[in-house]
């Protein structure tokens, strides 16, 4: 495939920092984006520091200056941010493809538990909040820390649902062009409900026999 521009608001965070790595790896070219533009330079530094080998390919900026000339957004804050940090876009994001990988978890004891947002999912906030966006959700079951580790060996199945087909197509191109990882078209935006509280599950059993897991599919 033709290689994508890839902005990732909200990539200094673990989840982040390993979607641009590998993203980067497999050819794209990705801009990281943060409240704080320092912030964001900092982060790839850090990663070229470790990856030199994708020097160019990933550079930083801040979240206003984000969206214009992304194929693809994703969209990697906090859950608790991302409806305000996607909100103040909205119109550079107008019309663009947009992926939540956000999830709405808390910790009680050793388990991860999920929340449920007004509309079901996060991936539905941020829809709701970019009514001229295509947005789709994917991304959410893999491990942070082998995203950020070349040769962790991950391999996962990556579940997609959105309600635009374009959106879909353009995530699942952007998972399957990633060493490792397969992507699934998993129906519409409403089944981002069930998918995004199934991280809860995943991180408690990583927690429990202190693991990396990843999803597989069998059967398709």
């Amino acid at each position: 495939m033709a290689p994508m521009n890839i902005v990732i608001i909200g990539g200094t965070g673990p989840a982040g920092r390993g979607l641009a790595l590998r993203s980067a790896v497999a050819g794209h070219h990705v801009t990281i984006g943060s409240r704080d533009a320092q912030r964001a330079g900092d982060v790839v530094a850090e990663i070229l520091a470790a990856n030199a080998s994708v020097s160019g390919s990933i550079v930083g900026a801040a979240n206003e200056d984000l969206g214009p000339n992304a194929d693809l957004v994703v969209v990697a804050t906090p859950w608790d941010s991302a409806v305000a940090t996607v909100t103040k876009m909205r119109e550079a994001l107008s019309g663009r493809v947009v992926v939540s990988m956000v999830n709405a978890l808390m910790k009680e004891g050793r388990e991860m538990l999920p929340l449920y947002p007004p509309r079901g999912s996060m991936a539905g906030q941020i829809a709701a909040a970019l009514p001229n966006s295509k947005v789709a959700a994917a991304f959410h079951h893999l491990p942070a820390a082998d995203m950020e580790k070349l040769d962790s060996g991950l391999e996962a199945d990556v579940l997609v649902c959105g309600d635009a087909a374009d959106a879909k197509d353009a995530a699942i191109a952007l998972i399957d062009s990633i060493d490792g990882l397969r992507g699934i078209d998993a129906g519409s935006l409403a089944q981002a409900s069930p998918i995004e509280a199934f991280t809860a599950v995943c991180i408690t059993m990583n927690i429990k026999h202190k693991a990396h897991s990843t999803l597989r599919i069998a059967g398709l």
